[in-house]
C-alpha cells in the first residue's frame, strides 16, 4: 500500500506546506468522505463548506484559499490544485502491472513479431503477421487478426478485438471490450435486396489516443478510418466507416458519427451527440450534449439542439418553447372569458 507524508506530497508537487508535515496519507478521497489518512483537494470556493467540515489528513489547496481559518490544518498550497492532484494520483494508482511474457494459453499465428518487454495475457489470440511493439500490454482475451500492427507501450485491456489491417500507434490505451476495424454498416439496396458493400480500408489509430470500453470504430470501405493523435474517446461511442477525426479531440460517451464525417482538430463533442454522414465539423468547434448535427459546423463554433444550430439560437429556441405553456394557458383563459361574456 502506498503511503506519503504531507511533506512528501509538498515535495512531489513543489507546493508550500502549511501545518504538520508528518501526517501519513494512504489514499485519495473527496473532502466530504475523507478520513485522517486521506489526501483531498480544494480547487474552488464552492467546496469551502465541505472543506470546513472535512476530516482529511491533508488537502491540496489553491493559494487563494490557503488562509481559510476552518478545515484541515495540513495544507499543500499550489497554483493549480487539479494538476497537483494528477501528479499525486500516479503514486496511488493501484493498477497492477502485468508482467512481461506470453501466457501459455495465448495463441500466436505465423510470422508474429513481438517487441521487447511485451506482455500477452491469458487466451490472447494473434493472427498471422501481427506486429506488437516494445512494452505493449495485452489483457486477457485480446484478439488481433491478421496484419494488425501496434506501436510501442500501447495497452489493450481485456477482450479488445482488432480486426485485420488495424494500425495502432504508440502509447495508445484501448479499454476493455472495444472493437476496432470491424466491417462498417454499408449496403447497396436494389431489386435483390440489401447487398453488403466491401470494406477494404483500414482503421488507423494514431499516437496517444485513448478509446473507452465497448466503443466501436469501423474500418473504411475504400478509404481509411483515422483517429488523430491525442484524441480521447469515451465509452460506448460508434464511429462509422471512413470517418476522419483530427488531433486532440474530446468525444464523450454514446456519441454516434455516421460514415465519412470529417472532424477537425481540438473539437469537443458532448454526450449522445449524433452526426449525420458526410458532415464536416471545423477545428475547435464544440457540440453540446444530445445535439443532432445535420449540417456542417464552422471552425470555432458552438452548436447545440436538434437539429443543431448556433448555441445561442438553440438556447433561445428552448426558452421560447418553455414559454408556450403559459401562452396557451393565457389564451385558453381569454377564450373562456369571451365565451362567458358572449
Amino acid at each position: 500500500m502506498t503511503s506519503l507524508t504531507g511533506q512528501a506530497v509538498a515535495d512531489l508537487v513543489r507546493g508550500r506546506l502549511h501545518g504538520p508535515g508528518t501526517t501519513t496519507l494512504t489514499r485519495l478521497g473527496a473532502l466530504d468522505r475523507a478520513g485522517p489518512d486521506t489526501l483531498s483537494v480544494l480547487s474552488s470556493p464552492k467546496y469551502l463548506d465541505q472543506f470546513r467540515r472535512s476530516r482529511a489528513g491533508a488537502v491540496i489547496v489553491a493559494a487563494s484559499l490557503a488562509d481559510e481559518p476552518e478545515g484541515p490544518q495540513t495544507r499543500i498550497v499550489v497554483d493549480d490544485p487539479t494538476e497537483a492532484m494528477l501528479v499525486v494520483a500516479q503514486q496511488f494508482d493501484r493498477q497492477v502491472d502485468q508482467a512481461a511474457g506470453v501466457h501459455p494459453s495465448a495463441i500466436l499465428g505465423a510470422g508474429v513479431r513481438l517487441g521487447h518487454g511485451v506482455s500477452l495475457g491469458p487466451h490472447c489470440v494473434l493472427g498471422n503477421d501481427v506486429r506488437v511493439g516494445d512494452g505493449c500490454r495485452l489483457g486477457p482475451g485480446v484478439v488481433l487478426e491478421d496484419g494488425v500492427t501496434l506501436g510501442h507501450t500501447t495497452v489493450l485491456e481485456s477482450r479488445v478485438v482488432c480486426h485485420w489491417g488495424t494500425v495502432i500507434g504508440n502509447r495508445v490505451l484501448v479499454q476493455a471490450g472495444a472493437i476496432l476495424g470491424g466491417v462498417g454498416f454499408g449496403f447497396h439496396t436494389g431489386e435483390a435486396g440489401h447487398r453488403r458493400l466491401p470494406h477494404v480500408g483500414r482503421c488507423v489509430i494514431e499516437d496517444e489516443v485513448e478509446i473507452g470500453s465497448n466503443t466501436c470504430i469501423d474500418r473504411g470501405s475504400v478509404d481509411d478510418t483515422v483517429i488523430g493523435a491525442g484524441t480521447k474517446i469515451d465509452n460506448l461511442v460508434q464511429i462509422a466507416h471512413n470517418v476522419r477525426i483530427g488531433k486532440r479531440c474530446f468525444i464523450v460517451a454514446e456519441v454516434g458519427l455516421a460514415g465519412s464525417c470529417r472532424i477537425g482538430d481540438d473539437v469537443v463533442i458532448g454526450g449522445q451527440v449524433a452526426v449525420a454522414g458526410h458532415i464536416t465539423i471545423g477545428h475547435r468547434a464544440r457540440l453540446a450534449a444530445q445535439s443532432g448535427v445535420t449540417c456542417d459546423v464552422p471552425e470555432g463554433a458552438d452548436y447545440g439542439g436538434s437539429p443543431a444550430r448556433p448555441h445561442r439560437d438553440s438556447m433561445r429556441g428552448q426558452a421560447a418553447m418553455l414559454r408556450i405553456g403559459k401562452i396557451m394557458r393565457d389564451l385558453e383563459a381569454l377564450v373562456e372569458q369571451r365565451r362567458q361574456g358572449g
